[in-house]
């Protein structure tokens, strides 16, 4: 604490510096924003926006990452930290286990959201309890040497350590919701991973018996878990928590559901998408079809490895009116004879390609999601798993697109849905109005602003 002056004369300098400082205001302190999105390229590239927007307010942003994802982020500029989340293996072996993981899976992707419960849905949770437990050895210590003045995390499981770190510290902490926003359940909206729609009340309960029915062995041992770090142990089914401090959700207001219970500002900030920059990217030269609409096919970095369905989409493609860059990611050598009117490549600078093409196929994905809404692009989403059936049953529901099933169609079905797609003046006219509200928003620099916010409210 600063001493009073001991004599009135003392204060003659203090009044000038305060009459200096109305003059040249003061800048606020710079913060130290920790970021610590899932090891997925979604969460990711969506936490790299933010990072961005915070920058430009001043703050030192540092991302917490699997150490596989840490040069992601440092290509952006951004210090990185790594918190092992799985035990530690060459980033080449980590890529391989989960691109293994998602091709040892194809045939499930056959199966509806409900049939996959007992197999991709039951196995990813399995993996992610186990990602909580190995973050909890190394977590501690790098948030001691970071020394956060914010945490924000973008998964769907507890990080004990965080909330242990921001209670000892007098910090806040914010949970980022970059995939459905039903990962904030309600009672009057679908189960997250489900693809009900909005109305099909007996789904929600169908699925989420059997959901419970399916994880408590796992959820069990998450519990157990919680409790040797001393956490209260979870409700069946529930493995995080909203965060008393902050919570943003990147789910767009044209598409949200109808909740019983509202969420309130205070607490829960809607971001209308987060989408990054990125590089810019010109359109190349085609061999045949450059004066005709331009597609955009892409299932992901991980879905690519369903290269029949791919090749289906593309021969489907090489007889229509139109153009297509096709991402097949690590798989270029397994595609020959690719129509003259198609261009495939193992990865596009998606945001700047979306912003230029007349429609999008792809996996259902957030980033895809609210990215073709960002740019008012119409899109089919052929999902497989993860929150993809949500937003394809989503962007149907509300009049944005087209959900269609990955392999029970022809090429006529995808043809009509194509052409549809592009030429529909009322669909057209909707992802209009729902690109202006989301640019009007500009979802990174809002998130920027909520969580420089939260640097100045007090937290008991």
């Amino acid at each position: 604490m600063v001493k009073p002056p001991a004599k009135k004369t003392a204060r003659k300098p203090a009044a000038k510096a305060k009459t200096a400082s109305k003059k040249a205001p003061r800048k606020p302190a710079k913060k130290v924003i920790a970021l610590f999105p899932e090891a997925a390229f979604g969460p990711a590239l969506n936490s790299v926006g933010i990072g961005q927007a915070l920058k430009k307010l001043g703050h030192k942003v540092v991302f917490l990452s699997d150490p596989g994802f840490l040069d992601v982020y440092k290509g952006y500029g951004f210090e990185a930290h790594p918190v092992n989340l799985s035990e530690p293996l060459p980033p080449e072996q980590m890529a391989k286990f989960w691109v293994d993981f998602i091709n040892g899976h194809i045939p499930n992707f056959r199966k509806t959201p409900y049939e996959q419960i007992d197999n991709y849905v039951k196995d990813c949770w399995g993996m992610i309890v186990e990602t909580a437990k190995w973050a909890e050895m190394d977590l501690p210590g790098v948030l001691d040497k970071v020394k956060p003045d914010v945490i924000c995390v973008d998964n769907v499981i507890l990080f004990p350590a965080i909330k242990r770190y921001a209670k000892q510290n007098g910090k806040p902490w914010v949970r980022i919701i970059s995939c459905s926003e039903n990962e904030i359940e309600d009672p009057d909206i679908p189960p997250h991973l489900s693809g009900c729609g909005e109305n099909d009340k007996k789904g929600f309960a169908r699925y989420r018996k059997r959901f419970n029915e399916v994880i408590r062995p796992i959820h069990d041992d998450f519990n157990a878990f919680l409790k040797s770090v001393g956490e209260k142990k979870y409700p069946i089914g529930q493995f995080f928590e909203a965060s008393p401090h902050m919570n943003i959700l990147l789910y767009p207001s044209a598409v949200k559901f109808k909740r019983r219970h509202k969420l309130p500002a205070k607490q829960f900030q809607y971001l209308e998408g987060c989408v990054r920059k990125d590089a810019a990217y010109k359109i190349p030269e085609f061999k045949a079809n450059n004066d005709k609409p331009l597609l955009y096919v892409s299932y992901g970095s991980l879905g690519s490895g369903d290269t029949e369905l791919l090749k289906r989409v593309i021969k489907t493609i090489g007889t229509m009116p139109v153009r297509a860059l096709v991402n097949v990611g690590d798989y270029m050598d397994q595609y020959e004879d690719i129509p003259p009117n198609v261009i495939i490549d193992k990865w596009f600078p998606q945001p700047s390609v979306i912003r230029q093409a007349d429609g999008v196929i792809h996996h259902g994905g957030n980033n895809s999601f609210t990215e073709c809404l960002y740019f008012g692009r119409p899109a089919i989403i052929m999902p497989y798993v993860w929150d993809g059936h949500d937003n394809a049953t989503r962007v149907e529901e509300t009049g944005h697109g087209f959900k269609m099933d990955r392999y029970d169609w022809t090429e006529e079905d995808m043809s009509d849905k194509i052409m549809t797609m592009i030429t529909d003046k009322n669909m057209k006219a909707r992802l209009k109005k729902t690109s202006a509200a989301m640019r009007a928003q500009h979802g990174p620099t809002k998130a920027a602003k909520v969580i420089d916010g939260l640097t100045r409210r007090k937290i008991s």
